[in-house]
C-alpha cells in the first residue's frame, strides 16, 4: 500500500513538473506580458494570434526554421545511413574486428561534446566551414554517430542469424541482405532512433552558437536568443516562438507515434 501511494505520487509530481511549465508556455502564447506577469497559470482573458502575427512580420523566423529543418533532415538522414551500415556488419562480424568498432563507437559515448569545441572550431576556421549550413551537419554526424550505432547495432543483432544465411545460400550479397532484408526488419529500430536524434539536432544550441555569425545561416534555437533583451524580455513573443519551434517535433512524434513505440519495445519479450 506504502509503495503504491508513493509511486502514484511520484508520479503526480513529475507529471506537474511537466505540464505547469508547458502550460505557462502555451496560454502565454496568447497573452501580453502584462498578463503572463499577473497571472501565468490563468486562462487568457482574450485568446488572440497577435503573437503569431507578430512573430511572422517582425520576427523573422523563416530563415532560421528552414536552417533548422535542412541541418535536422540531412543530419538525420545520413547518420541513420551510416550508422545503420556500420552497425549491420558490426553486428553480422565474428571476428574480434567487430568487438573492436563497437568498443570504439562506444568510447566515443563517454567523451563530452563540449570537450572538443576547441578543436572543432579550429578545425572548421581551416577548412572554412564556419557560417555554414554543411559544417552543422557534419557537427552532428559526428557528434550522433556513437549513439546511433550503439542503438542499431543491439536491433541488428536481435534479427535471426539463419534468416541472414538462408540469404546467402540463395546467393544474395552483403550489400543485397542489408538492403532487402536488415533494413526492413529494423525500420521500428530506425524510426526510434530517427526521431531521438532529430530532436537533438532540432533543439542543438552549442555549436550553432559556436560557428555561425551570419543571419541567413541561424538556426532557430540561435534565433529564440534574440527574443531575450540584455535588461528586458518579451516573453510573450518568446513563448510563441518556442511553441513555433515545437511545431515539427510534436508532427513527427503524432506521425510515427506507432512505429516509435514498437522500436522501443522491440527485443522486450523473447520467445
Amino acid at each position: 500500500m506504502f509503495y503504491k501511494v508513493f509511486k502514484n505520487s511520484l508520479l503526480t509530481l513529475f507529471a506537474a513538473a511537466v505540464l505547469i511549465p508547458s502550460s505557462i508556455v502555451i496560454l502565454g502564447s496568447f497573452k501580453d506580458d502584462l498578463e503572463i506577469y499577473t497571472k501565468p497559470l490563468a486562462l487568457p482573458k482574450h485568446w488572440s494570434l497577435k503573437n503569431f502575427h507578430t512573430l511572422i512580420e517582425t520576427g523573422n523566423v523563416f530563415t532560421p526554421f528552414k536552417n533548422s529543418v535542412i541541418v535536422a533532415i540531412f543530419s538525420v538522414g545520413i547518420t541513420l545511413l551510416f550508422a545503420s551500415m556500420a552497425s549491420y556488419m558490426i553486428a553480422r562480424s565474428t571476428t574480434v574486428t567487430g568487438k573492436f568498432l563497437f568498443l570504439l563507437f562506444a568510447i566515443g559515448l563517454a567523451i563530452p561534446g563540449q570537450v572538443n569545441i576547441i578543436p572543432i572550431y579550429h578545425l572548421f576556421v581551416q577548412l572554412h566551414l564556419t557560417n555554414s549550413l554543411i559544417g552543422l551537419i557534419l557537427v552532428n554526424i559526428a557528434l550522433t554517430l556513437p549513439i546511433s550505432i550503439f542503438i542499431l547495432t543491439a536491433f541488428f543483432k536481435d534479427l535471426s542469424r539463419e534468416m541472414f544465411e538462408a540469404a546467402a545460400i540463395d546467393g544474395a550479397g552483403h550489400w543485397r541482405i542489408y538492403r532487402s532484408l536488415a533494413l526492413p526488419l529494423c525500420r521500428p529500430a530506425l524510426a526510434a532512433t530517427g526521431i531521438f536524434l532529430f530532436v537533438i539536432c532540432w533543439n542543438d544550441l552549442l555549436y550553432p552558437l559556436m560557428l555561425i555569425s551570419e543571419l541567413d545561416k541561424k538556426t532557430l534555437p540561435l534565433t529564440l536568443i534574440d527574443f531575450r533583451g540584455e535588461y528586458a524580455t518579451s516573453y510573450s513573443m518568446l513563448f510563441t516562438a518556442v511553441m513555433v519551434a515545437s511545431i515539427p517535433m510534436v508532427i513527427m512524434y503524432l506521425t510515427m507515434q506507432r512505429t516509435f513505440v514498437a522500436g522501443l519495445t522491440a527485443g522486450a519479450v523473447k520467445g
